[in-house]
């Protein structure tokens, strides 16, 4: 098996692709991001916490959405497939997806609230999170099966975007009706057991998501072991492992690719798997060889880290054009 080291000294350059004509549809937990940004003066007489003056207030797509996001950011055009409440922020959410150009396919439960995050900011540092979720109901997601179903010979790139709060349920009979449609079937996973995934084309796991599955390791040697031989398991293309500051390693059948981190100041993470996994399916949607879209994806990780919470890459930025 050959094992090689792709640096951006050592690779040609990459030719920008026409992403226009390629089609993704984005499915899994969709979420809205919110910020507040305030100025920190004084420590609150009540508990010893910063007391945050707000200034300034954004709303952004997370989860899925921004997955979705990133893709439309790059010119592919995209649709989104998940479920949001019937409430105030679902409505935001399907406004900034008409912002953004994404295809809306959301489903309204009528039975519960749309996921949030907020972030509250002080003097550029996160403070404090607070989470509001609701696992959708079984008949909206039972609709949801069949609405992806029904969408899938219109895309040509399927992105599962597991946050694990109940939307991907049925994942792996969309991975099923996905590779038998003849698509490229992406997963970014989550959770204690990755075998709903399998079939799928590329698995996107990070350090900590890996380790759950397979244990940890001490040596390169062991960790491509373990990386390979649930790649095998799981009846998968390839597995791309995301490795924080060591980078990206692609491992296939026939090779494994490593590749350095892009080496840029870290400002925030948050959504930098969002922007690996929709640059890539970008790519590879458009016909660009597996090595180039894993140095693209990498390029674009190495970006968006440098910008505060979940953000986006142009293809200006990747390319210069």
């Amino acid at each position: 098996m050959i094992s090689r080291l792709l640096t951006t000294d050592t690779y040609p350059p990459i030719v920008a692709p026409d992403l226009h004509a390629v089609r993704i549809l984005v499915v899994g937990d969709v979420m809205l991001d919110r910020y507040w940004f305030g100025d920190v003066s004084r420590i609150s007489p009540e508990a010893p916490v910063p007391i945050v003056r707000i200034e300034k207030r954004e709303e952004r797509l997370g989860g899925a959405a921004n997955v979705a996001r990133n893709a439309a950011a790059l010119g592919a055009h995209c649709g989104l497939l998940g479920v949001v409440g019937n409430d105030e922020a679902g409505t935001q959410v399907e406004q900034l997806l008409r912002d953004s150009s994404i295809h809306s396919y959301l489903q309204r439960d009528e039975a519960i609230s749309t996921i949030i995050k907020l972030r509250v900011i002080g003097r550029q540092q996160q403070l404090l999170r607070i989470d509001f979720e609701d696992a959708p109901t079984d008949t909206v997601l039972r609709d949801k099966l069949t609405q992806f179903n029904a969408l899938l010979p219109d895309y040509d790139v399927i992105i599962l975007s597991d946050y694990n709060k109940g939307s991907l349920v049925n994942v792996s009979h969309m991975i099923e009706a996905g590779r038998a449609a003849g698509k490229i079937v992406m997963v970014d996973p989550k959770g204690d057991d990755f075998s709903p995934y399998k079939g799928a084309t590329v698995l996107t796991p990070n350090k900590s998501e890996l380790r759950r599955i397979v244990g940890s390791w001490s040596s390169e040697e062991q960790l491509t072991a373990k990386a390979q031989g649930l790649r095998e398991t799981l009846g998968l293309d390839a597995l791309l492992l995301t490795r924080s500051e060591e980078g990206m390693s692609l491992y296939t059948a026939t090779e494994i690719l490593h590749m350095h981190a892009d080496a840029r100041e870290v400002y925030d993470v948050s959504g930098a798997g969002d922007t690996v996994i929709a640059t890539m399916a970008s790519m590879l949607g458009a016909g660009m060889p597996m090595a180039d879209a894993i140095m693209t994806a990498n390029r674009a990780g190495g970006i968006v880290v440098g910008k505060l919470g979940t953000a986006t890459v142009t293809r200006a930025e990747l390319f210069g054009s």
